[in-house]
This record gives structure tokens, C-alpha cells and sequence, in this order.
């Protein structure tokens, strides 16, 4: 069992920054891929980013490229999401996903094993 505890969103005004963090409880954090997802209000879930759990491989929406940048911390138990040159539509609840030995190119939810319950991202124009 993995519990995920999201925190570090908040307001930030367009082209402004977040980073996002991502706390795991448990001993095995290392072989877990982990993602980060987004839910706007009335909209599906969206994959956002990931990292895999073996090197530190990456991989990302077209929408956040070059933007927002995945990264973790095994010793710490953390994953990061440093978003950059926030837009109104990056306004979200962002939830992080642990995935036991998952694909980093995992972009559905079902494909995850464990999830956290979201941080708000609220990005104005």
C-alpha cells in the first residue's frame, strides 16, 4: 500500500511558476513510475507528466513541453512537477500517480496503481 500526499499549489498569475510535490509513504518508492494528472471542472482526466522508476526517464503532454519539468527524489520518498510559464488553462486540480513498475509512457489513469487527493492550481490572466 502507497499513500501519496500532494502539496505546493496555490494562485499564480500567468507566465508565473509552482512547483508541485508528491510525498510517498512506504519502502519501495524507487519502483514505482510516478505521474502527474490534472482535472479541470467537468473535464476527464489529463496526463500531465511522468518519470520512470528505473533511470530517470521523462516524458510529457504536448501541452506542458517544454514548460513543466518531472522530477524525483528517492531518497526523500518526493516527486516534483515544476511548472513554468503558467497559462489560465493549466488552472486544475493536479494529482500525482504511483504506478509499480510502470511505462514512463503511461498517459492513462487506469494504468496506475495509487493515487493522492490533488492540490488546486489556480492560474489567472
Amino acid at each position: 500500500q502507497v499513500q501519496l500526499v500532494e502539496s505546493g499549489g496555490g494562485l499564480a498569475q500567468a507566465g508565473g511558476s509552482l512547483r508541485l510535490s508528491c510525498v510517498a509513504s512506504g519502502r519501495t518508492f524507487s519502483r514505482y513510475a510516478m505521474g502527474w494528472f490534472r482535472q479541470a471542472p467537468g473535464k476527464e482526466r489529463e496526463f500531465v507528466a511522468a518519470i520512470s522508476w528505473s533511470v530517470d526517464i521523462t516524458y510529457y503532454s504536448d501541452s506542458v513541453k517544454g514548460r513543466f519539468t518531472i522530477s524525483r527524489d528517492n531518497a526523500k520518498n518526493t516527486v516534483y512537477l515544476q511548472m513554468n510559464s503558467l497559462k489560465p488553462e493549466d488552472t486544475a486540480v493536479y494529482l500525482c500517480a504511483a504506478g509499480w513498475k510502470g511505462r514512463v509512457q503511461a498517459v492513462l489513469p487506469h494504468e496506475y496503481d495509487y493515487w493522492g487527493q490533488g492540490t488546486q492550481v489556480t492560474v489567472s490572466s
